[in-house]
């Protein structure tokens, strides 16, 4: 078949380790195309921040792919009616392209080109890019599969690519004209180059507390690896980071050794919490647990409580400092999402769709199957998991003891003591602000938590309950096993879900 090889690039925007792109230039000249679709962009899930983000990405990729000798070729629009215009005018040979574990929309996209490929009979050629394993029968073995894909060699980018007489076109500033403004004033910058830097310096450096200093925010915005937008974006692959972090291994001593184990082992999670979605995209949407549809939790896109809790005027300083500071840097380390999560879902009884949605649209690194997942961990709907509803003001003395991250982000209060900082409505200093310049708690914290407890340990009671968990357990959650790491020297690996069921660790690469 005559005409070029279309390499489609979609969440990952990197040359180096690009399988479809390695595989398409030795076949042929390559057409890279990346399509902005405004529909997709006009998701519930997507943000202004997102894009801004990938934009700076999309900028480098072009100038990296330009340097090989074709840019990056950029259309706005239906990526069918994109490809059938380049079918049209220059042929395509085949397709070649990374599979995507997204969202409804993005699975319903990739079906409908794959229809459209197969009627004009262009072959498509879809390759894996981390260890999700697509229509996977069975989670046994998952871990060593995963440690073989990740040994393997990366795929280096070609030597050179053959121009083809494509105008490249205009990144837009804005991937749908209705996109909301969405100013994100600390958020971190987008590009390969960022996303390898921040590698290096973590496995170099920063990370060496990451054992310790990733619960707390006062310090993970240090010490955690800040790569899971680029994780999200594909300007660093999975397995460079895989195998970096091995060789960083081979030669660290305790306790630097640890913190790089504790590393590895959320690479793995990273890709089994993206393995549930990838097996059961209802996920997104649907609770995981049938049981937990009895819940009945306050599900309007208005409810007052939930604009309270998404602007950060909750009236518990630490849960609002979170979610400020989350507002600003489109990330936050794992233990406070997970807080924010089960504070709204718990506390407040929202229902995890609707927190779900505000919170993908704030995270930068918004990860579809790590976050759906991890949104109906925390609120206690997947069936495997332990019900772990946090104090907030627990966490605060905690995570924050002398109130340094609550004065930065919650200035009301910041002349309130250090006793009463953590529950200023106990503070009779605090009598002129709050109510006023800073909300009261909009829930007893104590009484809202004994509720929940009461209403999760009905539903867990039900006799249909747990044959239903069991069920789930078979086909989503990890096996325990002391396997050959390939790549690494043998050890004893954690069962993701079982470390995970403590909380006390961050998100899959942050």
């Amino acid at each position: 078949m005559t005409g070029v090889q279309v390499v489609w690039f979609k969440r990952d925007l990197r040359v180096l380790d690009h399988g479809p792109l390695a595989d398409a230039a030795a076949a042929g000249p390559v057409l890279p195309l990346c399509v902005v679709e405004p529909d997709l962009w006009c998701e519930p899930d997507a943000s202004g921040r997102q894009w801004a983000f990938a934009r700076e990405c999309l900028t480098e990729l072009r100038a990296d792919l330009a340097a090989l000798g074709m840019p990056l070729v950029v259309r706005v629009g239906d990526v069918v009616e994109v490809l059938a215009w380049i079918r049209e005018r220059h042929g395509i040979a085949a397709l070649h392209a990374h599979q995507e574990t997204g969202n409804a929309w993005t699975y319903a996209r990739d079906r409908r080109v794959l229809a459209w490929a197969q009627q004009h009979g262009i072959p498509v050629h879809e390759t894996r890019q981390n260890g999700v394993i697509r229509r996977l029968r069975t989670r046994d073995g998952w871990a060593r599969k995963w440690d073989r894909f990740m040994a393997n060699p990366m795929a280096l980018p070609p030597a050179r690519l053959t121009p083809v007489d494509a105008e490249p076109g205009l990144i837009p500033e804005t991937p749908a004209p209705d996109m909301a403004p969405d100013p994100c004033p600390q958020r971190q910058p987008g590009g390969r180059r960022a996303g390898r830097a921040l590698l290096d310096s973590f496995l170099a450096e920063r990370g060496r507390e990451y054992r310790r200093e990733m619960s707390s925010p006062v310090t993970a915005f240090a010490s955690c690896s800040r790569l899971s937008p680029h994780f999200a974006w594909g300007t660093v692959s999975m397995r460079e980071a895989a195998q970096a972090t091995w060789a960083a291994l081979e030669t660290a001593k305790a306790p630097w050794r640890g913190a790089l184990r504790s590393f590895e082992a959320r690479l793995h999670w990273h890709c089994h919490f993206m393995q549930k979605l990838e097996d059961d995209p209802a996920i997104a949407w649907r609770n995981l647990h049938p049981a937990a549809d009895v819940l009945d939790r306050r599900d309007d896109p208005h409810d007052p409580h939930l604009r309270a809790w998404a602007v950060g005027r909750t009236g518990f300083p630490f849960v609002d400092a979170c979610m400020r500071a989350l507002l600003a840097h489109g990330w936050l380390n794992f233990r406070m999402r997970a807080m924010l999560q089960a504070f709204a879902c718990y506390h407040l009884w929202l229902h995890w769709r609707q927190t779900g949605l505000h919170l993908a649209r704030v995270f930068t690194d918004y990860e579809p199957g790590i976050h759906w997942s991890q949104s109906q961990m925390q609120a206690g709907t997947t069936g495997i998991n332990t019900t772990r509803i946090y104090n907030p003001v627990k966490q605060s003395r905690d995570q924050d003891p002398q109130g340094t991250f609550i004065r930065a982000w919650v200035p009301e209060i910041a002349a309130i003591p250090d006793a009463h900082l953590h529950t200023p409505w106990t503070a009779p200093e605090a009598r002129r602000v709050l109510g006023e310049a800073y909300p009261r708690p909009i829930v007893d914290h104590q009484q809202a938590a004994r509720d929940a407890r009461h209403r999760m340990g009905r539903m867990r009671a039900d006799p249909d309950a747990k044959a239903q968990a069991d069920a789930i357990q078979s086909k989503h959650g990890s096996r325990k096993s002391g396997m050959r790491q390939t790549g690494a020297r043998p050890r004893r690996r954690a069962s993701p879900d079982a470390a995970q069921g403590t909380l006390d660790l961050d998100t899959p690469g942050e």
